[in-house]
């Protein structure tokens, strides 16, 4: 392979030059897989023509949109013999594997682009808009590219609020733009139904409409659904049109869009619309299909026939995610189809289910994606998963020999706030700022080849619970989904934060140019202050013991008995690993090995109520110099009250003593539950 002048840590900024000319510099997201550039540049201007070299199909594609774009390029009527870009179809392209990969040639006289396929070559073309973008400059040199993944996606929410057919058109456009390629767009859960399935009319003229002004008024309140057309309804469906009109814009950016139609649970609304489908035949009571019920099967192939007319995708998704399984439990109808199939648990039901709904769409020459929860039980044969709790579900498809698309929730869940929460609109919780979501890497370097051959791609996803509007949906795409195209497209040792830093900040010029309403990078506060520097204080690397019964939860460990006494503050999430969780109650005692002078103990706990994490309702600080009797130096009470906010809180006291032992206590109020976090218990 020939080699080409790299800047070590540079590749961002793309600074290539000759000797005697200046670096020349380029802005492109995804950062390409090489790049070779000359000095100079071929500069668009009225006279410039584009002429292509592609089948019908593509090149009518592409004709239509080189010309809507900002460069608003006409078509010659022969090959122009300069002042052109070129747009070339070929069967083989040297140093590109993949089908979606281009050459994009930049000379004075003008700008050719090579690709084995139509997607490849509007892939180039987004390329040379982006070099074009400062003056209609395209600097001189030649570029090869790639894509990393395969797929590359992005999940939209339109069932926690719906957003509408011009909104979903225009983060195509930005999806495009940025080599995105798959648009799952989730339309179906309990706050709404958002498809227009003709055989079922009540899923869109009673279960896609609510009350309440917006999802957390409805989930807080009757969570009642209403007719289509009441005074107080709130929602709205896609009708069967406008589902083809997205499918056929999606196609025109070679984006191929994937519905998902939730099962077995996630489905009040259907369970509410049609009881039937219940295990109970009771409305408003059950999330979850009655697997035992042939009736469910006769609905969800039913409801899959009209999605599949509609929807020419390889995968239709399937949900599978979140079922609680508690009425299968008690269910005649599921007991009998269990003791017939000889299933042994709930698990196995489920699995039933999704293999069963796998061979229908198999049969119809679809395959299934599921959320990583369709592993439970057996996976079907030919699932692919989607993993969102952790990697750990992706990577166990991986080794069972099955495709998997990897959206972890730690760095693909974009309804997490961007920066400090409190200079945030609401959000679910979490922290997902854009540095975390570019530091992923999908593949484990201890993968093999051929695993690693099975990773097909990454996903963002965005849900919708806490995003009443168009606006605050887009402020929570961008830029993160530039740092997620990145992860999906670029070669990892190309990959550079501080030099993407500096792209994203043009980029969400450029579109806020375009009328998207993007988070303000530029004033970025930051992670928690203290997470970002070791707090130095006596307990560091000394003995933790925990009282009986009250050792933290293994799902919230942040590393195990020292985590308290390691010297590192969390930041403003749990998610980071950072937090130690308890369930039970906090009671820890550190041994300072020796008698020791004592001015302050402290520590902080944060409070998230929708996830259930709430403030301590009190805490004791004590010490001993035997380790048996301890003297009390504070008791402080807390009233826990709930809200909508994410807040910190240092419990602790202040004075003089000379101890070894330090004891600190914090108990739950019983009115809440649920988690204490504690992330450092400061000695000074």
């Amino acid at each position: 392979m020939k080699k080409i002048v790299r800047m070590a840590g540079m590749l961002l900024a793309f600074a290539f030059a000759s000797c005697s000319q200046q670096p020349q510099t380029l802005s492109i997201i995804p950062v390409p897989l090489k790049a070779e550039l000359q000095g100079g540049a071929f500069v668009v201007n009225e006279q410039t023509q584009v002429w292509i070299d592609a089948p019908e199909a593509d090149k009518n594609i592409l004709q239509e949109y080189l010309a809507s774009s900002s460069l608003k390029l006409a078509v010659a009527t022969e090959a122009p013999a300069s002042n052109a870009i070129v747009l070339k179809q070929v069967a083989e392209l040297p140093g590109v594997a993949s089908a979606e990969g281009y050459v994009l040639t930049a000379t004075k006289k003008g700008v050719e682009i090579q690709a084995k396929t139509g997607a490849g070559l509007f892939y180039g073309v987004q390329t040379l808009l982006q070099m074009a973008a400062d003056g209609n400059k395209v600097a001189l040199g030649t570029i090869t590219d790639e894509p990393r993944f395969e797929y590359r996606g992005m999940m939209l929410d339109v069932s926690r609020h719906f957003y509408g057919l011009d909104f979903v058109k225009k983060q195509i456009d930005a999806m495009a733009y940025y080599k995105l390629n798959r648009l799952h767009i989730h339309l179906t859960d309990a706050a709404g139904w958002r498809i227009e399935i003709k055989k079922y009319p009540r899923l869109t003229n009673f279960a896609a409409w609510r009350t309440g002004k917006d999802w957390k008024e409805w989930w807080n309140g009757d969570r009642k659904y209403v007719e289509e057309g009441s005074e107080d309804a709130v929602g709205g469906y896609f009708t069967q049109d406008q589902c083809r009109e997205i499918v056929e814009y999606a196609k025109q950016h070679y984006i191929t869009v994937i519905p998902e139609i939730e099962m077995p649970s996630h489905s009040e609304e259907v369970t509410t619309a049609y009881p039937e489908l219940s295990c109970t035949h009771v409305p408003y009571k059950q999330a979850d299909f009655c697997v035992g019920n042939e009736k469910t099967f006769e609905f969800l192939e039913n409801v899959l026939l009209e999605v599949m007319e509609i929807f020419p995708s390889e995968y239709i998704h399937v949900g599978g995610d979140e079922a609680s399984k508690q009425s299968w439990k008690t269910c005649p109808l599921c007991q009998a189809r269990m003791k017939k199939e000889g299933l042994k648990d709930v698990d196995e039901l489920q699995s039933y289910l999704i293999t069963r709904m796998e061979k229908f769409l198999n049969k119809h020459g679809r395959n299934l994606l599921g959320w990583d929860e369709i592993l439970e039980g057996g996976l079907a044969p030919n699932a692919t998963v989607m993993s969102w709790r952790g990697t750990e579900g992706g990577l166990k498809a991986i080794e069972s020999g099955h495709r998997a698309i990897m959206s972890p929730g730690e760095f693909c869940y974009f309804d997490s706030y961007q920066d400090a929460p409190h200079t945030q609109p609401e959000a679910i919780g979490g922290y997902l700022p854009l540095s975390k979501v570019y530091s992923y890497n999908p593949i484990p370097e201890t993968f093999t080849p051929e695993q690693a051959a099975l990773m097909y791609g990454v996903q963002a996803n965005l849900w919708a619970e806490y995003i009443p509007t168009k606006e605050h949906m887009e402020y929570m795409i961008y830029p993160r989904i530039l740092a997620l195209s990145e992860v999906a497209w670029s070669a990892v040792a190309n990959k550079n934060y501080d030099e993407f830093h500096g792209r994203a900040l043009k980029a969400i010029d450029d579109l806020r140019a375009k009328g998207y309403n993007t988070f303000d990078l530029k004033n970025e506060v930051g992670n928690r202050p203290g997470a970002d520097k070791p707090v130095e204080n006596l307990g560091i690397g000394k003995k933790v013991t925990y009282a009986e019964g009250t050792k933290y939860y293994s799902g919230y460990t942040a590393g195990g008995d020292d985590a308290l006494v390691n010297g590192i503050r969390g930041g403003w999430t749990y998610g980071d690993k950072l937090w130690q969780g308890f369930l039970k109650g906090v009671d820890v005692t550190i041994d300072l090995e020796k008698e020791t002078p004592i001015k302050e103990v402290n520590a902080d706990f944060m409070q998230i109520c929708g996830p259930g994490v709430f403030m301590p309702k009190e805490v004791i600080v004590s010490v001993s110099n035997d380790g048996k009797e301890f003297t009390e130096l504070a008791k402080i009470e807390h009233q826990v009250v709930k809200d909508d906010e994410v807040t910190f809180k240092t419990f602790g006291w202040t004075g003089e003593t000379t101890a070894r032992y330090v004891r600190y206590q914090a108990s739950h109020d019983n009115n809440f539950g649920g988690f204490l976090f504690v992330d450092e218990i400061v000695i000074k």
